[in-house]
């Protein structure tokens, strides 16, 4: 294939696997939002609720590895494709049993762990086939299409989610999910996900490694990264305290403030329109130079935010007025994951070698991911035993203290050492 015809399926893979993914994350975002409103309605409980989202982060983190290891050893298209049908079939039992005897608490458990595992997969294929689906000058676009889609579907989806509550049943809701997941499997199809790397065919052929051996060479890769090790130090704690906002947004907004159904829709819905908006401007600028730098100030201010989701519960405010600050609130939050998110992804498609990244991703994911689970026991049993406020503001201190401990100026320097050389240029043509 000649470099236009390559270029010419660079360009069908960005608008396909975008459309692929706005479709399914539509689906699954409208699942979430329903599944999630039922067990807080139905329960009233902040453990129930954080035992359904431990079922979708335990499997992730136990089975990443595993998934990295398969990724790179087999063929990343049929790995996404049999993952993205298992989902389908998950979300099919999951309505058999809501058709037939009703939905309960162990089957939206069970599901949320299959989907959780299928997911991995997918997940895991698709962000280590990004530099053979598109070309380099376009990696950015693409991360930055892929975020949209993400967005446009979580803005959507909650407000949807939201309007339609209490007025369709739950398996229209899973039909829904099915039908998407279904011809997201479609697009998938048609995608040539070695269309830029079949010419790195290795000619040579290399000894049979075992699973273990694969996993530990991934680790031995890892470790020679300090860029990546630097992250991987700061993810696991800031994601263990993130937890506390997992658990506790949804407890105080439905629990605690008795927002109604189509307004926490909207509030969830303005997390992601600020996800699209910086994507849409990160889409347009010109990478980032300093991504580390980038990600902690997103830190720091994401930390301020998580902090400030107490305030209604400090000072009373009028309903409206109540309602306006969480839109405010998810405004801001979803700009900065976004901020945080998008130059490290960039940065590490670029710098990982491409035979080694469904592990070093799928590594990542499963060390950031490690205290999840843990946090979300904590705070679930944290939040039916002391006022949510204190344990929302605690956690969005120590969460602000990590970020300046790990990512001191030192860390920073050392990452990139060239921010120190520009500092010295800067300071010399200023005395002159």
């Amino acid at each position: 294939m000649d470099s236009m015809m390559m270029l010419r399926k660079a360009t069908y893979h960005l608008w396909t696997f975008t459309i692929s993914k706005l479709i399914s994350s539509f689906g699954s975002q409208v699942y979430s939002f329903a599944i999630s409103f039922y067990i807080l309605q139905a329960t009233g409980s902040a453990k129930s609720f954080a035992l359904n989202l431990i079922c979708n982060v335990l499997p992730r983190t136990i089975v990443s590895p595993f998934a990295g290891y398969i990724v790179d050893k087999y063929p990343r298209k049929r790995i996404a494709i049999i993952a993205q049908i298992a989902t389908t079939l998950a979300i099919g039992g999951l309505f058999v049993v809501s058709a037939t005897t009703g939905l309960s608490l162990p089957a939206i458990y069970i599901t949320t762990s299959i989907v959780a595992l299928t997911s991995t997969f997918s997940s895991v294929a698709f962000t280590s086939s990004i530099t053979g689906l598109v070309d380099e000058a376009r990696i950015q676009k693409a991360m930055s299409l892929n975020q949209m889609s993400i967005s446009f579907a979580a803005i959507a989806s909650p407000a949807v989610g939201g309007l339609l509550y209490g007025v369709i049943s739950m398996p229209v809701f899973l039909i829904f999910y099915m039908a998407a997941s279904a011809i997201a499997i479609i697009l998938e199809a048609t995608m040539n996900f070695t269309l830029f790397t079949a010419h790195q065919a290795v000619t040579v052929e290399k000894p049979k490694e075992s699973m273990w051996q694969g996993m530990k060479a991934g680790v031995a890769y890892l470790k020679l990264q300090p860029l990546l090790m630097t992250i991987i130090g700061i993810a696991l704690l800031v994601n263990f305290l993130m937890s506390a906002y997992q658990v506790g947004y949804s407890y105080i907004l439905i629990e605690k403030l008795k927002m109604v159904s189509q307004h926490f829709g909207f509030a969830e819905g303005a997390f992601a329109a600020g996800m699209l908006l910086l994507s849409i401007y990160l889409s347009l600028r010109k990478e980032i130079k300093y991504p580390l730098l980038a990600a902690k100030k997103g830190l720091i201010l994401t930390g301020i935010i998580i902090g400030g989701t107490i305030l209604p519960l400090l000072i009373a405010m009028p309903y409206n007025l109540m309602f306006g600050f969480y839109i405010l609130l998810g405004l801001s939050l979803g700009a900065c994951i976004v901020f945080i998110n998008t130059p490290t992804q960039v940065m590490m498609q670029k710098q990982i070698a491409d035979e080694y990244k469904g592990r070093v991703f799928s590594i990542i994911e499963t060390v950031a991911m490690a205290l999840s689970p843990l946090g979300m026991v904590l705070y679930g049993l944290l939040y039916d035993v002391f006022p949510a406020q204190w344990v929302l503001l605690l956690s969005s201190g120590l969460f602000i203290a990590v970020v300046l401990i790990l990512a001191r100026p030192s860390v920073i320097r050392k990452v990139h050492p060239e921010l120190a050389e520009e500092k010295v240029v800067k300071k010399r043509a200023e005395a002159f």
